[in-house]
């Protein structure tokens, strides 16, 4: 639908997804990297448990380098509102660039965010039901990003819309874990008041990403509508 030159944006848009499965991964990573057990699709069996320590000075490091996952995400949306600025002809409605470019770029920013809470509230040790939130959230954003792939042909895609119910899964899904996940930390007998204040507080976050995809999905999926 679109000639070679509008086809730019549809490949940002497909680069800022990247980062931002590049971020979920990397946060899932870091959270399952104290156990190398976790690393799977077992992690679900460890939901509710608390799992080996966790050192939070090094947070610092991983936060640097989420934040250079982050900033390639800026860029990318900086470089998309450039390309914007200078043309006249889109694929797409201008606003409804912005619009996906801005739901896209949350994404990551609110991953990000994730990172940064386990460092301000001095977490020491990793719940298993984090590692398992940090696990959806990974294919979330794979299927959002894999939804974005087949934008450039919506019209024709046999997939899209697949990818988009399965980013509402996936949403459903984070939204029943966030609310066990906050149950267990305030009916766990052994956390102490600060460490369930904390801990909850870092599941909403994660929910927020949840959110953000698919706020995402709905862009793509009001952008469909809006041109077939």
């Amino acid at each position: 639908m679109a000639n070679k030159k509008q086809e730019r944006y549809f490949q940002g848009f497909v680069e800022m997804s990247k980062i931002s499965s590049d971020a979920a991964r990397f946060l899932f990573e870091i959270l399952s990297e104290f156990d190398p057990d976790q690393v799977s699709s077992d992690a679900a069996r460890f939901l509710f448990e608390i799992l080996s320590e966790f050192d939070p000075d090094q947070v610092n490091t991983y936060m640097e380098k989420m934040h250079a996952i982050e900033h390639k995400g800026d860029v990318a949306r900086h470089e998309m509102t450039k390309l914007l600025a200078r043309e006249f002809i889109t694929p797409i409605e201008r606003e409804d660039i912005m619009a996906l470019s801005e739901s896209i770029d949350q994404v990551t920013d609110k991953i990000e965010d994730v990172l940064q809470k386990t460092y301000m509230y001095n977490i020491k040790s990793i719940r298993g039901d984090a590692i398992a939130t940090a696990e959806i959230l990974v294919d979330c954003t794979d299927a959002v990003r894999m939804a974005l792939e087949e934008f450039h042909n919506f019209k024709k895609s046999k997939t899209i819309g697949d990818q988009l119910i399965e980013v509402n899964r996936l949403e459903e899904v984070g939204d029943r874990l966030y609310i066990e996940s906050t149950r267990n930390v305030f009916t766990d007998p052994d956390i102490t008041p600060l460490e369930a204040f904390s801990w909850s507080h870092i599941f909403h976050y994660m929910e927020d990403v949840f959110d953000a995809c698919e706020d995402t999905a709905d862009v793509i999926e009001g952008v469909i509508m809006k041109n077939s």
